[in-house]
């Protein structure tokens, strides 16, 4: 579909009706005891992305990606871990090129600062990634401690990407729903991802 940008992940790009409309930002929902950043790690084979870290070194993250298995690219890994975590992301982000990839990982640090801040800041960021046509991933962790700005980052969000990792027995099941959409239509069934080396989609069928 016309300006649609592909997740890297061909199966799931299907799904949505040929990727993500440009210009769109999408939080990412997951527990932190998952696989969830190899999916961020394959966003980055589709296109030239920008990676800020808030809590691992530049440098961890820089290992990571390099020792993945899963297709990736080569992306500017920043971090901004500093004292003023948001005017570390603004400055970076306005210099965005056209068409790219942000990820911010996890955007728990920045969710942690004052709401009306926050909020503008994704204001902004909205209408910077309008303007380039470019894709922004917002990692958000899902554990014992939630920042209270999440439901201001799903909220302002125009997709939410939400893992779900379960233990059944001795497997370990990973599905993914889509259950917002903005500008598009919602999944009204969770996806079943393997997600070992790299994110594909179980095409299997469940017997139970």
């Amino acid at each position: 579909m016309e300006g649609r940008l592909d997740t890297g992940i061909d199966v799931l790009d299907r799904k949505l009706d040929g990727g993500i409309p440009a210009g769109s930002i999408i939080a990412f929902t997951a527990s932190p005891a998952s696989q969830s950043e190899l999916l961020l790690y394959q966003l980055t084979a589709a296109r030239g992305s920008l990676y800020l870290t808030t809590q691992r070194s530049d440098q961890a993250v820089r290992d990571a990606i390099d020792s993945t298995s899963a297709p990736t690219g080569s992306p500017t890994v920043r971090d901004i871990s500093g004292s003023e975590p948001l005017d570390q992301a603004n400055r970076l982000i306005r210099a965005l090129p056209e068409g790219a990839n942000l990820i911010i990982d996890p955007v728990d640090v920045l969710e942690q600062r004052e709401q009306s801040r926050y909020r503008n800041f994704l204001n902004d960021l909205q209408n910077h990634m309008v303007n380039t046509g470019s894709l922004a991933i917002l990692h958000c962790l899902d554990g014992h401690s939630v920042p209270d700005n999440r439901d201001t980052t799903q909220h302002m969000a125009d997709i939410v990407f939400d893992l779900t990792t379960t233990v059944r027995g001795t497997d370990v099941e990973n599905r993914l729903s889509v259950p917002k959409f903005r500008g598009g239509q919602a999944l009204t069934e969770t996806i079943k991802l393997e997600m070992q080396d790299q994110v594909d989609i179980d095409t299997s069928r469940d017997i139970a």
